[in-house]
């Protein structure tokens, strides 16, 4: 018999804080012998329906009930029941012990899981799976942290307070104000606007910003292929008209192109997915393969856009919009929990504001359940007289980063031929409808006008 195994099934049994920890964490799969495993079984069961440590009375009466079992087997579990006494483990060292248990066991199941899907015995999975396998075993940990004690934790939250959250910064200024100082990690951020207007214009143009900061970015595309994607940042980055690409002298091209390597030591990695087929488990997948290949972490993701993508939870078929978007929405977010990385992505008006000047929540597109997710959101609008002024106007929809009133609607420059967004002057926001200032204590004047033009 497996003495640690035995330990850590004495301890489930006769200690209840060390259950209360470890429990989450336990896999039938991770104890070796029949005996053992068969053991667990029965303590399993009952934490599960009474959430509380089993006797042994209690587990001889079940071990009774136990069906498929051999007359080998029921003998050693039984006598394994009759053993089980209160253990004087130094808490902590059991802990530990019990911790390194679990992740060495996870890592050698993984192992064998691979093995077998290297060798094409297993019909779900491929080798792409493989590297997540194994880093989902790595990464085995108990979490010792159960939530905040507000008075016992009021340090911790003080330093809370007080820290300077590492944040990436646009290099527009009105987006800067409206998010204190540029996107947080954990975060999920979404344009809204119609077909053509500048979704992934905005998305290409922050994505090079970020370049150029030395980050690494990861452009996903679902819609466009990675050199349509890659042509447009060449356009913002090199400063050609988009449709004088292709036809600059390749000499030319490639002294561009290493000069801009030496502004900036970041990585921009575009990775296109065929429409309506991808969702967050192959972005996961990805996410490692990238690791692994090219030793390669994003600071930031793009995903263009979050309604062609695909759920990993919910089947197109089977659900409405509403469920299927905010799943995605959801599934997103999750993501850039679980990275540690702010996520921009995008999302189209319905038909009615398409055309609208004072585009609302309500003219999301397919799920309302969208807005409910995002961190920020905000609407890009364009009309004819915007165009021909070379703006675009933005109006924040939701936001968590800041007062929703102050700057709720601000102008940006755009420049469709270089794919480029820049700041206007101050005075193509003093126009703005809503725009409020946390400096002014007046509203701005000539409020329904935005460059010249009326949007109400």
């Amino acid at each position: 018999m497996n003495s640690l195994e035995y330990t850590i099934l004495k301890n489930l049994v006769c200690n209840d804080e060390y259950r209360r920890q470890v429990f989450p964490y336990l896999k039938v799969a991770y104890f070796e012998s029949d005996t053992n495993s068969t053991l667990f079984k029965l303590i399993k069961s009952f934490i599960e329906k009474y959430e509380k440590c089993p006797t042994k009375e209690s587990l001889e009466v079940d071990l009774q009930g136990a069906s498929h079992l051999s007359e080998e087997t029921y003998k050693n579990v039984s006598a394994s029941i009759r053993n089980l006494e209160e253990d004087d483990s130094d808490y902590q060292w059991l802990l530990d012990t019990t911790e390194e248990w679990c992740r060495n066991r996870a890592i050698y199941l993984s192992l064998l899981e691979s093995i077998k899907i290297a060798d094409g015995n297993d019909d779900e999975k491929d080798m792409g799976a493989i590297p997540s396998i194994l880093s989902e075993a790595i990464a085995v940990s108990f979490d010792n942290k159960v939530g905040h004690d507000y008075l016992d934790d009021y340090r911790e939250r003080y330093d809370f307070y007080n820290r300077v959250e590492t944040k990436i910064p646009f290099d527009l200024a009105m987006f800067n104000k409206i998010t204190k100082g540029g996107l947080t990690n954990k975060s999920l951020n979404v344009a809204l606007a119609g077909t053509g207007v500048g979704k992934s214009l905005f998305m290409c143009h922050v994505a090079a910003a970020t370049l150029l900061q030395g980050k690494n970015v990861l452009y996903i595309t679902c819609e466009m292929s990675e050199e349509k994607i890659a042509e447009r940042i060449d356009a913002n980055l090199l400063g050609v008209p988009i449709q004088d690409i292709g036809s600059l002298p390749q000499q030319m091209y490639e002294s561009k192109v290493t000069n801009l390597m030496k502004k900036t030591n970041g990585k921009l990695i575009i990775k296109e997915y065929p429409t309506a087929s991808a969702h967050v488990g192959h972005f996961r997948s990805l996410l490692s393969d990238l690791s692994l290949k090219k030793n390669f972490r994003p600071d930031i993701i793009f995903v263009d856009y979050l309604n062609i993508c695909t759920s990993q939870r919910f089947k197109a078929n089977f659900v409405n919009s509403y469920t299927l978007v905010k799943g995605i929405a959801e599934e997103l977010r999750g993501l850039a929990v679980e990275q540690g990385v702010p996520i921009v992505s995008a999302t189209q008006t319905t038909r009615s504001g398409y055309g609208s000047t004072d585009v609302d929540l309500t003219d999301t597109s397919e799920s309302f359940g969208l807005p409910a997710t995002a961190d920020l959101m905000f609407a890009l609008i364009s009309t004819e007289e915007s165009e021909q002024l070379g703006q675009i106007l933005v109006k924040q929809l939701k936001n968590r980063y800041n007062d929703l009133t102050i700057n709720k609607r601000f102008a940006v420059g755009i420049d469709r031929a270089k794919m480029r967004l820049y700041d206007c002057e101050q005075s193509a926001q003093d126009g703005m409808l809503d725009a409020g200032n946390d400096n002014d204590d007046e509203p701005p004047t000539n409020k329904n006008k935005f460059g010249g033009f009326s949007f109400d």
